[in-house]
């Protein structure tokens, strides 16, 4: 049986370049699933889409569709964000306030994305908002996501994920960006989405002033 070490040396240039290929190739698959579903969403309704007609469009097996998306709900609340979030974070120094670096993480996450990425998150929002099913998946997402930056802050500031001080600063956040993306979907994105989040979370960090 090889080392480690033995198997890191035969890993050859051209093995990596097939993993790196195999991996592009899976994230434009996600990308063509999902937005295939978001076009027959807004064409024909949310329910009255099938994940046959899904896979038809992405021109992929139904069971392939499954290896992506567990479940038709999750073509909608599933996205790539969160590794994106963490990078912005992990990337503020390490001295900052942990509100102000979440504050900051947020607003560089999201000014890094092109105009039709966001137009895809407005369209996914819209749904996660109409749609009864979606808004249960999105609350479960929400609980995620609060785990994952209370997680990220704890490690920061070397505090327990699970403390109170941890938990509320980062429920805080989560509750000042709801309002935000509201606004944003009454609006149909005419003010962009990173103004309206850095601008409540900017309330949030003077206290909320009214």
């Amino acid at each position: 049986m090889s080392s480690p070490q033995r198997a890191d040396r035969t890993s050859s240039p051209s093995d990596r370049a097939v993993t790196s290929l195999r991996e592009r190739k899976k994230a434009k698959t996600r990308r063509t699933i999902q937005e295939q579903a978001l076009r027959l969403f807004a064409e024909q309704g949310y329910d009255a889409t099938t994940v046959e007609q899904i896979a038809e469009a992405a021109e992929v097996s139904p069971s392939t569709f499954f290896r992506y998306f567990p479940t038709k709900e999750d073509v909608v609340t599933q996205d790539d964000y969160d590794p994106i979030l963490m990078e912005m974070l992990k990337a503020q120094p390490a001295g900052r306030p942990p509100l102000t670096a979440l504050r900051a993480a947020f607003r560089t996450a999201f000014e890094s994305m092109g105009a039709e990425e966001l137009d895809k998150v407005l369209a996914r929002t819209k749904l996660a908002i109409s749609v009864p099913a979606l808004r249960a998946r999105t609350v479960e997402g929400m609980f995620a996501t609060i785990d994952m930056l209370a997680g990220a802050v704890a490690e920061r500031e070397g505090r327990d994920p699970h403390s109170p001080a941890v938990r509320t600063l980062v429920g805080a956040v989560m509750g000042v960006m709801l309002p935000a993306l509201f606004t944003w979907v009454e609006q149909d994105g005419r003010t962009p989405l990173p103004v309206l989040l850095d601008e409540a979370l900017g309330y949030l960090e003077a206290g909320l002033p009214i």
